[in-house]
């Protein structure tokens, strides 16, 4: 970075390195950068760098399928090539390119591309692009996926500045034999990349530090030439740090929120990222300290714009990399900050300023972005909805009853006390409406609303409680077949639940969706953990933190067997499972089993041949509370299940 007229008026003073180096707090730090200058080449022991011990390359093979994945970025390297002045030093950018390409084939990183952000150079100067060339020609010999930026140290003007050494060490003809290059605009520094992960492709836009309306009109096609695809912009010069490398963002403000866009970065917003909504991130280097901010676009969608500079730690960054740890099942871009140049020396071989170097952990280094991926990107590749299945598909061998709530009223509208839904296993086990005395006339209604893989689109919406008990439940005949079963050879039970945003636990705690009548004590339980007067089996939610719990009095003991899981969120759709072997029972929530699962036996499920009831909890021979939320299909079955005959299977 230099200061060339083209940084924001109100930006604070002393980003020059020069400025840095008066810095008092860091002064230590900048003598060191500036001591590289030339001593590097040839330098004495003194020098972390001679402790390095170099790593052996692996292959560059990511997974292109998995939900989890990185995007290393690497910022300003420049003082790193400085070949003018005979101070040049590639050692800490390969280890850096060793790093990655080793960390491709590493499931827990999964790099699957790496973008540099500009300012390779110090001064632009041939010997220093040689090399350049040089270092990266180590990703290329791997077949390593990147991607370069210009920045205003590797040349000046605009992207129509014709031929330089960038554009011949640098430019298209270098990534000929790249898989992930897409093409570049006519001038050559406005570069278009499209790499696999998470099962599609993502397009990076790698743009010129001063790209004109050519190179904005030549990206803006590129984007409408891949309309479903997730865009990355790559850029030297976008925001920059609103606050001053002596001050910690979260000391001068929210460290979610100290950047802002320069002059440029106004510019690429108008003319590319507003109203192009694919964009989703921005990276630029450029500016320093870190930064980070986040502006809404047209749509009305966020989008994150990120700093990323250290040139002005100790040895100029030393080949510093950032790295996005995208992760699709968390919905989140894990974010952290390393230097593997450091981290490959010996611990006890690093000098002070190296150690402080090796992880970078403040709150604009390592940080979280949470994006529900689905969500953001639906504007322009909505996921495809699962259609709803026939229930004849989902009477597996063994089903005693199944129940769903599609095609049989209007959502919002209310079910009537006496109303019956029928039992689709065509055993008999149809319910019937049960209303509390004085609930009001719409505390069940059908909704569509439905886990993304139930079969049936639709669900029941319990507006029930306790103090005083209000709402209305389902039952069972008094005659219905399921109401003796004991399943002593095993059991799945299955169902889909979701709490809304009011459901409290002192209301609404401990309440069944499903539940067989019949107290323990009445059924001659007794021992640790009795309730005489608890019904003996119920699967709830429970006070503790939304925990789904199966809680149930085997054939084979006097005491109960209870299954716990973890909290559950509201306003999420949860797939709830219970299966007996015939001598164990395991709860599953989304198809995962559950921490407290107990290791003892349980076989079947004891009965007073009383019915089953669906958003109704009996304590004492009394509905004691009411469920309050979503229910959708419920099935249960006479086996133990694998999962992949669960009603969520594909």
């Amino acid at each position: 970075m230099c200061n060339n007229g083209d940084n924001p008026t109100q930006e604070p003073a002393g980003h020059s390195r020069r400025g840095f180096l008066r810095n008092a707090a860091l002064a230590g730090a900048g003598a060191a950068v500036v001591g590289t200058g030339a001593s590097v080449i040839g330098a004495s022991p003194a020098f972390a760098a001679d402790a390095t011990k170099t790593a052996e390359v692996g292959k560059w093979n990511p997974d292109p399928t998995s939900l989890q994945f990185t995007v290393a970025v690497m910022p300003d390297t420049q003082f790193l090539y400085w070949g003018s002045q005979d101070s040049v030093n590639r050692t800490p950018q390969e280890e850096s390119f060793r790093y990655i390409i080793n960390n491709s084939a590493n499931p827990d990183s999964n790099i699957v591309f790496m973008a540099h952000l500009g300012d390779m150079t110090q001064d632009a100067d041939p010997s220093s692009f040689e090399q350049v060339d040089k270092a990266f020609a180590l990703l290329d010999a791997h077949g390593a996926a990147y991607s370069v930026v210009a920045g205003n140290h590797d040349l000046s003007g605009d992207d129509t500045r014709g031929d330089t050494t960038y554009l011949q060490t640098m430019g298209p003809r270098r990534f000929k034999h790249s898989k992930t290059f897409a093409g570049s605009d006519a001038t050559g520094y406005n570069t278009a990349h499209i790499f696999q992960a998470a099962g599609r492709s993502w397009l990076l836009l790698a743009l010129d530090w001063r790209t004109t309306d050519q190179g904005f009109a030549w990206a803006d096609e590129v984007i409408k030439a891949h309309p479903k695809m997730p865009v990355i912009i790559t850029t030297h010069d976008m925001v920059w740090s609103t606050y001053d490398d002596n001050v910690f963002p979260y000391e001068s403000g929210d460290p979610e929120d100290n950047a802002g866009l320069s002059d440029h970065g106004h510019t690429v917003w108008d003319k590319l990222v507003d109203d192009n909504d694919q964009v989703f991130l921005t990276i630029n280097g450029h500016y320093w300290p870190p930064g980070r901010t986040t502006k809404k676009n047209a749509a009305g969608n966020d989008v994150h714009l990120h700093i990323a500079n250290y040139q002005n730690r100790y040895f100029g960054g030393g080949g510093m990399i950032r790295l996005y740890h995208f992760d699709l099942v968390r919905n989140t871009i894990d974010v952290e900050t390393i230097n593997p140049w450091i981290l490959a020396q010996a611990p006890e071989s690093r000098n002070e300023l190296a150690a402080e170097l090796a992880r970078v952990s403040g709150p604009v280094d390592n940080f979280s972005v949470p994006i529900d991926f689905k969500e953001r990107f639906s504007g322009f590749d909505p996921v495809p909805v699962r259609p709803a299945r026939p229930a004849a598909r989902e009477l597996v061998k063994g089903t005693l009853a199944y129940w769903r709530f599609d095609g049989q009223g209007a959502a919002g509208t209310a079910l009537t006390e006496g109303r019956r839904i029928r039992d689709l296993s065509g055993k008999g086990n149809d319910l019937t409406v049960v209303s509390m005395p004085g609930t009001a006339a719409d505390a069940l209604t059908w909704s569509a609303d439905h886990h993304p893989d139930q079969p049936g689109h639709a669900s029941l919406q319990f507006v029930g409680g306790r103090n005083p008990v209000h709402g209305a439940y389902l039952t069972t005949g008094a005659a219905a077949p399921l109401n003796s079963e004991t399943f002593r050879t095993g059991y799945t039970i299955e169902t889909f639940v979701r709490m809304p945003l009011d459901w409290d636990a002192g209301k609404n705690g401990n309440a069944s969706f499903l539940s067989r009548r019949g107290s323990a004590g009445a059924a001659g339980k007794h021992g640790k953990n009795t309730d005489p007067n608890e019904p003996l089996a119920q699967f709830a939610i429970t006070n503790n933190g939304r925990e789904p719990q199966f809680n149930h009095y085997p054939m084979n003991d006097t005491y109960p067997t209870t299954n716990w899981g973890h909290g559950l969120v509201e306003l999420k759709w949860w797939h709830l499972a219970v299966v007996n072997d015939g001598r164990f029972t395991r709860l599953y929530v989304e198809g995962a089993p559950v921490v407290d699962n107990p290791k003892r036996p349980s076989v079947g499920l004891t009965s007073l041949g009383l019915p089953w009831l669906v958003g109704g909890h009996e304590y004492a021979g009394a509905i004691d509370v009411v469920f309050h939320g979503n229910v959708g299909d419920i099935r249960i079955v006479n086996r133990p299940l694998p999962k992949d005959e669960f009603l969520t299977a594909k």
